[in-house]
């Protein structure tokens, strides 16, 4: 994990003197790496219509992530034709962003859970009001939201066949690389400072020549967006670090954007989209919830040894999300499970610097190894804060 923290050497002063020989205490405040999880559960607590059950919820989440996805479905978000539901959505940016969150917004254009008013426009106009909606998104939010899930699947997009949309009869239309190009150049119009991705669950050849084509067209991609529903099982250190290589020899940072690992029995092998797998009842067991924390302890231990690898996207904190499945870090009653517990003692114990009492040397030097991130450094009755941005050897300076 070097990659992930440095060797800082602080000279701490006190109205331009070094403290030599004095006690500093040295804790850390923030993680540099993005832990995320959707934050859809939190649009009615941020917007004053919460349960004391939802305020449950959002301590058991903030004790865990820094990055929140909030839901821009463009059929949820604006099923009625200019009535978007911005107001809600950025109260609930702000919300998080109050409590230390980078928010990413998921997605600006994607062929499922799109409007259905699209269906009655032709495709000339579909491409004006994707782009439309792409650029007063990014607009309205500019400053709270500036990480994006632009365009979502786009490998399966023009041949997806499940229902008629718009969005495929779009896609189908202009191609896959002019569709990229047109969304992406709204959205960084709208916001030159975005984080954009393009995001997918496809990691076949496919995606890779998707990728491949869209930056030989000259698009800019600021990162790339992996998916992974692990709904029939872990993948396994093997599998993911073949991924991870296969992917970073773009020279892009990798988002994992959507990861899911069971508590429960497995989806079988035979089902291949996952969407079919419809099941009144699908409960978590605890021989389940001990196989979920042991495979979300090796997963992330894979991901954060990967250098490509910034950010890693949670789907959903509790059981019952997408498919219903037990896919949480909590049951349904808001319980912790294991897997809570053990990705806790990585987060905020392994990777993570509790407060540590320090003696500076004779120069007023303390020395200490640390996660990236932000770290609060107290002596003397002062209190000042510091970054770590950077792997390796650093030197700074901390005046009280």
């Amino acid at each position: 994990m070097e990659h992930r923290t440095a060797e800082a050497t602080v000279t701490v002063t006190r109205d331009g003197r070094p403290l030599a020989g004095q006690e500093v205490t040295v804790a850390q405040r923030e993680h540099r790496f993005r832990f995320g999880c959707t934050g859809f559960e939190f649009v009615d607590l941020a917007n004053g219509a919460g349960t004391g059950r939802d305020e449950a919820l959002a301590g058991e989440w903030l004790e865990l992530f820094n990055m929140a996805t909030l839901p821009f479905y463009w059929g949820r978000f604006e099923p009625e034709r200019g009535r978007p539901d911005t107001r809600r959505l950025l109260a609930t940016a702000r919300w998080l962003v109050d409590r230390g969150c980078t928010v990413k917004g998921h997605p600006l254009a994607w062929h499922t859970v799109t409007a259905d008013w699209l269906r009655e426009l032709p495709t000339e106009e579909i491409a004006r009001v994707q782009r439309d909606r792409i650029t007063r998104e990014v607009a309205d939010f500019a400053g709270v939201i500036d990480t994006w899930d632009v365009i979502n699947e786009v490998v399966i997009m023009p041949i997806f066949d499940r229902d008629d949309n718009g969005i495929t009869r779009l896609c189908r239309d202009v191609g896959r690389i002019p569709l990229v190009r047109m969304v992406f150049d709204a959205a960084r119009a709208a916001n030159p400072h975005a984080t954009l991705l393009l995001n997918d669950f496809d990691m076949s050849a496919a995606y890779e020549c998707l990728i491949e084509g869209v930056l030989a067209a000259g698009v800019r991609i600021d990162a790339l967006g992996l998916q992974s529903h692990m709904h029939q099982g872990y993948w396994g250190e093997e599998k993911t670090l073949g991924i991870l290589d296969r992917f970073a020899r773009y020279g892009l940072p990798i988002h994992f954007t959507e990861t899911t690992i069971v508590s429960g029995h497995l989806m079988p092998p035979e089902i291949v989209d996952l969407n079919d797998y419809q099941i009144p009842d699908w409960p978590t067991t605890p021989e389940g919830e001990q196989r979920q924390a042991d495979e979300i302890v090796r997963h992330y231990r894979t991901l954060l040894s990967h250098p490509s690898v910034q950010a890693v996207t949670y789907w959903g904190i509790s059981d019952g999300g997408w498919l219903g499945a037990p896919g949480g870090f909590l049951r349904a009653d808001g319980s912790r499970k294991p897997s809570y517990e053990a990705l806790h003692g990585l987060i905020k114990g392994e990777w993570w610097l509790p407060p540590t009492t320090l003696v500076a040397d004779e120069q007023g030097r303390v020395r200490f190894r640390g996660f990236l991130g932000s770290y609060e450094l107290s002596a003397a009755g002062g209190t000042t804060t510091l970054r770590l941005d950077a792997p390796g050897e650093v030197a700074l300076d901390a005046a009280l």
